[in-house]
């Protein structure tokens, strides 16, 4: 008679094969880390010796739960920034926080407590995609768990690459070190199509192919990413990605919220894995996957719970039932996503979304020994009807909870028995991880008292302070006065046309100064518009004035405003917004060896006339001084010194008429 390692027996076996047979009483033979047979009680209990027999006391034997989409060392960040929209919340919350603190040490501690809420949720094998990943997959493999390590890359600079090229290099070097591993699938992990130029996915589709190795990657989350491809690119995102050669490898699709059927039926003929997340989806209010289509024509659709800052936990049960009933609802039809199919979707379907159903996923011999325990006659999910066989799928679909799986088994070796964790030490962890809440929380407290702070959280503000002379005067005809700048002693260095709209934040505190988000509309000879640029400005609220008609303001923390002006309102919180349009005809020019501009502006909205305005940036009290008696000088020359100077800029113009 052969010899095991152990028999599993009196246990309700679903085996989530092709003929999802079921048996019951039923038992798993498991020897080093295969499973050699699957059966009746009694056929197996008859035709092998075991070192060890388990009796599984009626409850379920089926196996292990794939979470086919997450970051699992975001369980630090979990609850940190919640209720916001998905850009609000990543580029204003997440990546600042992880630039300031994500390190090697950060994502072991993570990946520590993602394993252990995973293993206790019965989940066996999870796709990840994050920064320094070689430490994840590390943490992963001596827990004992099965996972894809996917190295996160894109445009910009990360907490562990200054460049997508260094992110590449990781990538190489993650791929040399663990390919072939028993545990660990290393990943390409481009972010999106929004944090990932063309050239960025090419490499890595070509990094991809050359090492046979998959991608893991967000698509189609949101509205606005497919709104905004569709603008730059004339296309939708998979025929995009297509393009790039990312649908020529083993390619796993996060989301898939907005793709239409066309693109559903692309990726099921590149067999392209996807990812659904309704959770985080419902969370971020990102909206309805299609995923009734996309089982219906045959796709590989798996679960998954997204990272915990999004969702906020890893408790795939929950994440099941919820994927079917918003299949039902979004659908409006109640068979749709039924238990039996709901299940399949978080064991093999989620193997074949992640390309390792050969080796996982159901219980077969020949396949790794992934499988979890499951009780099914609690308080909460009894009685059981048997007249239906496929009742105990709804069991555990529609009524089972994280907290009855009992047993987890992965590649063979116990990784919870009678829910002990055998391979982490869940209380070090909590410990250390609330130690690192305090320091997030600090950061986060000090970054919120100041609007500059907040400015160069989300990036690209140029950190420095620079002066600005200027005066203006109103005047009845921007022409006549114009005609007045040709003259010999002022150089025309250049001259532009915009149209600008400008909204003015101004907060409680005062102090604070007032951030601009400017959208300027670059006007041609013809009156077209041939470019538009976005930027912000933060200006100080100290202001001092020389000889009565020259204002000498505070500036200027300039930033390039990549998000939208929702996202700048929302992120910032002002008390209040004015809103600026103008014409701007804009002259530099220079004067005695200094430059300046020349604005001839005409306020549209509102309505409060036509301005001459003349500016100059400087650096120092005494440059200040002298360029402000140069702007005077430059005002007699325009034939303006008996105008009344304006000693405001625009927004304190408008709000003193306000009044």
């Amino acid at each position: 008679m052969p010899n095991v390692d152990t028999i599993l027996h009196n246990a309700v076996v679903l085996t989530m094969d092709k003929e999802f047979r079921i048996f019951e009483p039923g038992a798993v033979a498991v020897k080093d880390n295969l499973i050699v047979a699957v059966g009746p009680e009694t056929e197996i209990l008859n035709g092998f010796e075991a070192a060890h027999l388990v009796d599984c006391q009626g409850k379920v034997l089926m196996p292990g739960i794939i979470n086919t989409h997450t970051h699992v060392p975001m369980t630090l960040l979990r609850g940190l920034a919640d209720d916001l929209r998905l850009d609000v919340w990543l580029m204003g919350y997440m990546m600042p926080v992880e630039r300031e603190f994500v390190t090697p040490e950060f994502v072991r501690l993570g990946t520590k407590l993602a394993c252990a809420e995973m293993i206790r949720s019965g989940v066996t094998a999870f796709a990840d995609m994050y920064y320094f990943e070689d430490a994840i997959a590390e943490t992963t493999a001596e827990v004992g768990m099965r996972a894809w390590a996917g190295q996160t890359v894109m445009k910009f600079p990360a907490p562990d690459a200054k460049s997508y090229e260094d992110s590449l290099a990781l990538c190489e070097a993650l791929i040399k070190k663990w390919k072939g591993h028993p545990l660990i699938v290393p990943a390409i992990a481009p972010h999106a199509v929004y944090t990932c130029p063309a050239e960025v996915l090419m490499a890595c589709a070509k990094m991809a192919k050359q090492y046979d190795v998959p991608i893991h990657f967000h698509v189609a989350e949101t509205s606005s990413e497919v709104e905004t491809l569709r603008n730059a690119e004339g296309m939708p995102v998979v025929p995009y990605i297509k393009k790039l050669g990312m649908l020529d490898v083993k390619l796993l699709a996060a989301h898939c919220v907005y793709v239409d059927e066309g693109e559903i039926r692309t990726m099921l003929h590149y067999n392209v894995g996807i990812a659904h997340n309704p959770s985080s989806n419902l969370k971020l209010a990102s909206g309805f996957a299609p995923i009734k289509r996309m089982l219906e024509l045959g796709c590989n659709v798996g679960v998954g719970t997204d990272g915990t800052a999004s969702n906020n936990d890893l408790d795939m049960f929950e994440e099941i039932r919820l994927a079917s009933f918003v299949a039902k609802a979004h659908s409006g039809d109640p068979t749709a996503l039924p238990a039996r199919q709901a299940l399949e979707m978080v064991t093999i379907q989620g193997a074949r979304a992640m390309h390792i159903a050969d080796i996982t996923g159901s219980l077969e011999a020949g396949k790794r020994a992934d499988l979890i325990t499951v009780e099914v006659d609690l308080v909460h999910n009894s009685p059981r009807f048997r007249r239906d066989p496929n009742g105990i799928y709804a069991q555990l679909i529609y009524a089972a909870k994280a907290a009855d799986v009992r047993d987890v088994m992965v590649e063979g070796k116990w990784l919870m028995q009678d829910k002990q964790l055998m391979t982490i030490d869940e209380k070090a962890a909590l410990q250390e991880a609330q130690v690192l809440a305090v320091k997030i929380d600090n950061f986060l407290k000090g970054r919120e008292e100041s609007v500059i702070s907040k400015l160069i959280a989300i990036g690209g503000a140029a950190e420095m302070e620079s002066f600005e002379v200027q005066s203006k005067v109103r005047v009845d005809d921007l022409d006549e006065i114009e005609k007045a700048l040709f003259i010999p002693e002022i150089e025309i260095v250049r001259v532009r046309h915009y149209h600008e709209f400008d909204s003015y934040f101004s907060f409680e505190d005062p102090s604070q100064g007032r951030l601009r988000y400017r959208e300027d509309e670059f006007i041609d000879e013809n009156g077209k518009i041939t470019n538009v640029r976005s930027r912000l400005t933060l200006i100080g609220s100290e202001n001092e004035s020389f000889d009565e008609e020259i204002l000498l303001s505070r500036s200027r923390y300039l930033a390039p405003a990549s998000h939208s002006l929702r996202f700048y309102n929302e992120y910032f919180k002002p008390s209040s917004v004015l809103e600026i349009e103008k014409n701007r005809l804009r002259y530099l020019i220079r004067y005695k060896e200094e430059e300046f501009f020349v604005n001839f502006d005409k306020l549209i909205r509102p309505d409060i006339g036509h301005f001459i305005e003349i500016k100059s940036r400087t650096w120092s009290k005494q440059d200040a001084d002298k360029k402000a008696a140069m702007v005077a000088e430059l005002l007699d020359k325009l034939g303006l010194a008996n105008k009344v100077h304006i000693h405001e800029d625009y927004v304190s113009l408008i709000e003193k008429a306000q009044r």
